[in-house]
């Protein structure tokens, strides 16, 4: 009886293992999930908010649901074509104005596989999250020496991505709570 329980307790762990090996604690795992939760209450896939803390700047996600975040944030050379596009509630077209012509050195892109925040160390074998700044792509796989990097580096690297996107959702979230 004891054995079988053994086996019972081993065979969950191994079948829940991907599921958490894939959740590390980030401060954008929280806020992805409550993005997302929010984008499905209010059965939308799109959403975008000027930056009030930064003038000029704008953020628009972009969400497939269950499978996919994609944030963009970055200064726009035309403003008020934005202002204009989120007084519409054109929210996709903000977020395409944005992936396509923002000012270069101020773009963060984040493409957040599986809508779960950014993960530095993704399980083998699960698809890796990504994030373009300024320009500069960096693919979150683990795989730093790929990268020609150090571990301290893709750690550092992987650290700021996941300070300007997790108040890039925080910005949506507060946004999108407050719409009607």
């Amino acid at each position: 009886m004891v054995c079988r329980l053994a086996v019972i307790l081993t065979l969950l762990a191994l079948v829940s293992a991907p599921g958490v090996a894939r959740a590390q604690d980030t401060k954008s795992s929280g806020l992805a999930k409550q993005l997302a939760e929010a984008l499905d209450a209010k059965k939308i896939d799109a959403f975008a908010a000027a930056d009030a803390q930064n003038a000029g700047t704008y953020v628009a996600v972009l969400y497939f649901p269950g499978t996919q975040i994609l944030v963009v944030s970055a200064k726009y050379s035309q403003p008020r074509m934005l202002d204009d596009l989120l007084a519409k509630k054109d929210y996709r077209g903000v977020y395409v104005e944005l992936s396509s012509a923002s000012i270069t050195p101020t773009k963060v892109f984040v493409m957040d596989t599986f809508a779960d925040g950014l993960v530095a160390k993704p399980n083998g074998g699960t698809a890796s999250d990504s994030v373009e700044r300024g320009g500069t792509s960096v693919t979150f796989d683990g795989d730093w020496k790929k990268a020609k990097q150090s571990e301290a580096d893709y750690m550092k690297a992987f650290g700021e991505c996941e300070n300007a996107y997790g108040q890039a959702l925080q910005l949506l979230l507060a946004k999108l709570k407050s719409t009607t």
